[in-house]
Formats: C-alpha cells, sequence, structure tokens
C-alpha cells in the first residue's frame, strides 16, 4: 500500500466525493471542502471550521492540499499580468490573465512546454517536458483568484478560462477535463460552460472524446486553408488533415445547436495573409456554425516569421467578412511582458532535446 499523500486539489467534485466515501465519510463533505479551496481559498485544514476534528485528523494522515506557487508576477503596461508558475523538477509554465471592460480572461496552460512543434509559435521551441496534474492546472486558475482578490459573489474579476497556454490540452485529457470541471463547478469557480473553451491544434480523437464528456466551447488552431500549408505550419496536419478536422468539428457541434467553432488563424507576412487565402477560408468554413479569431503574429528572438501590416489584417478580414461569416481581430495584449499569443516560453527541462536543434538552426541561419 502506498503511503503518498493524495493532493485533493487534483480531484474534481466526483472524485472528491468517491474519496470521502472511501475513508467513510458522507459525500457531502466533498462539497465543504470544495467551497472552503475554491470560494475561500483556503488550503489549511485546521481553517475549515464546519470540518470536524476527527475528519481534519483523517485528511492530515492520508491528503494534503497544495497548489503551484509562483515564482514572478509581471504586469503589462495594458494591465495585462503573467505568472511564472513553479512546477516540480525545476520547471515553470507561464499563466496570462487579461482584463477587459466587460470581462477578465485567464489563458491556463496544459503541459510544461509541447511536444507538437508548431513552426510559428515560442513554446514549440522549447521542447517538452511533462503533462501538468488536475492540480497544476486548476492551480493556475486558484492563485490567479488570489492575486486578483476574485470572489465569485462580490468580486468576480474571471469571467473566461481559456486552455490557450503552454501545450496541448487534448493530449493531457485525462488531468484537463476535471480542471474544466471545477472551473465550471458551483462549489469551486462556478464558470458557465460557455466560458470555459479548450484550443486544440486539432487532435481528432481527443475532439470526439471531449465531445462525450465535457460540454465547453472549442477552438480550433487552423492558421492555414489548406493542407499543403498547414502541414508546414502544424505539422500535426499530416496526421489529422483539414477534412477530418473539420468532419470531428461538425460532430461536436451535433448536440450543441447554439454552439460554434472558433477557428484561430495566425496572420504571418506573405505566408497565409493573401486575399487568395482569404477566399479558401471562407470556402472551407461556410457551412460549419463558426467564427474566426485572426490574430497577428506576435515575433519571438529566432522566428523566420513576420507581423502582416494593418492593411493586409483588415483586406483579409474584410474578405471573409464579406461572405457573411464572423471575424475578428484579436487586439494583441501584454507583448512588452511576452505574453501574447504564441509567446508563452515558461521554463521547460527539456526531453526533446528540440530547444537545442532549433538554437542550432537559428545559428545557423545567421
Amino acid at each position: 500500500m502506498s503511503n503518498e499523500r493524495i493532493n485533493l486539489m487534483n480531484l474534481d467534485r466526483a472524485g472528491l466525493e468517491n474519496h470521502f466515501e472511501s475513508i467513510g465519510e458522507k459525500r457531502f463533505r466533498a462539497h465543504q471542502l470544495m467551497k472552503w479551496i475554491y470560494h475561500h481559498g483556503v488550503t489549511d485544514l485546521n481553517a475549515m471550521t464546519d470540518v470536524g476534528k476527527k475528519l481534519r485528523e483523517k485528511l492530515e494522515a492520508t491528503s494534503e492540499i497544495r497548489p503551484p506557487t509562483v515564482k514572478y508576477q509581471k504586469v503589462s503596461t495594458d494591465g495585462t499580468a503573467k505568472w511564472l508558475v513553479d512546477i516540480a523538477g525545476g520547471n515553470a509554465v507561464e499563466t496570462v490573465y487579461i482584463p477587459e471592460p466587460t470581462r477578465g480572461t485567464l489563458c491556463v496552460s496544459s503541459q510544461v512546454g509541447c511536444a507538437l512543434n508548431c513552426t510559428f509559435c515560442s513554446t514549440a521551441t522549447q521542447g517538452f517536458n511533462r503533462n501538468l496534474t488536475t492540480s497544476e492546472v486548476i492551480g493556475q486558475v486558484w492563485l490567479a483568484a488570489q492575486a486578483l482578490g476574485h470572489d465569485a459573489k462580490t468580486n468576480r474579476r474571471l469571467t473566461n478560462v481559456v486552455m490557450m497556454g503552454m501545450g496541448e490540452p487534448l493530449l493531457n485529457f485525462d488531468a484537463v477535463v476535471p480542471a474544466m470541471n471545477l472551473m465550471r463547478d458551483d462549489y469551486a469557480f462556478g464558470l458557465a460552460n460557455k466560458r470555459v473553451t479548450l484550443s486544440t491544434a486539432g487532435l481528432v480523437p481527443g475532439i470526439d472524446k471531449l465531445s462525450e464528456m465535457c460540454d465547453v466551447s472549442l477552438a480550433v488552431s487552423l492558421h492555414a486553408p489548406n493542407d499543403e500549408l498547414r502541414d508546414q505550419l502544424v505539422p500535426l496536419n499530416k496526421k489529422y488533415p483539414i477534412a477530418e478536422l473539420l468532419a470531428a468539428c461538425q460532430r461536436y457541434l451535433v448536440n450543441r445547436p447554439r454552439a460554434s467553432i472558433t477557428f484561430e488563424y495566425t496572420l504571418m507576412k506573405g505566408v497565409n495573409d493573401k486575399p487568395e487565402h482569404a477566399r479558401a477560408l471562407v470556402k472551407l468554413l461556410r457551412k460549419m456554425p463558426s467564427k474566426l479569431n485572426l490574430i497577428p503574429f506576435n515575433p519571438f528572438p529566432g522566428t523566420r516569421y513576420e507581423r502582416s501590416d494593418e492593411a493586409t489584417i483588415r483586406q483579409f478580414q474584410a474578405i471573409v467578412m464579406q461572405a457573411d461569416l464572423i471575424a475578428t481581430v484579436r487586439r494583441t495584449r501584454g507583448d512588452d511582458i511576452d505574453a501574447a499569443c504564441g509567446q508563452l516560453v515558461g521554463n521547460v527541462l527539456d526531453r526533446t532535446r528540440r530547444s537545442a536543434r532549433m538554437k542550432a538552426q537559428s545559428e545557423a541561419h545567421v
């Protein structure tokens, strides 16, 4: 029998209810514990006044409540905040908060680094170390809530969470889904289903599995209107080409009649930002309930890509919108602290040795 203590932040409501039952306690005790952790930000069992002393002692002997810790915080001139979150083993991931007049969005990481190697993403240059645990995923939300003074009733600073930080969430399915359950649970952060978004590069089996298990908004990193170009930008496309990806998106919408898919499209100068790309995109998406999120490329050291100019971006948007598709241009936020989309790097002890290869390639082109 293992003597390892269970981190209770690794369990969603169902997991906690089962845990309490397994130690001979009533299932509703899980609800009390959740409210202390997520509503009040309390991790000390002895401070949980409506939890009996004997139960606290039982929990102390077998478990712990341990969120990750913050190494440092940076705040942009536009109010965007970025936390470098310490992850066990010398790693760290980045979490970003974007305040807006009517909402506050938290961008959460799911992996230490990323294994997908999308060529325009700074995270990809860091290589990959491991998946985050559920406690490390929901812990980012917990840390941000504490830092921002978020309160679910009186000061709702966090209104949206997007799984768009470091990593591919669907490659960490078993940890990410319980974390998203906690984001949406009234005993935890109580966000509406549509206000929790998972962004994927196009892992088709994961989309199908997600459709069956978790009702959240879906965003897909598309970035190209044809397989030839997408193969170059998003190597995962070679395994799950666009036709298969869009079919999975259609399946995701079958039991969600009012939902739509958000397609993310990073505009890179001379690569995927031409009028013919926009017209091809229209043909691709015209039968899909969707909206297009156009993202001006955010440069990072060593990249060969450049940001499209403003006129090109607006022309691209106009072509799409003339076809009656919804297309918004994401305003770049936090780029002065490297917190903009595609810029997150954290601190990754790379197990793939990709960072060394990227560095060698970069030096070869100098």
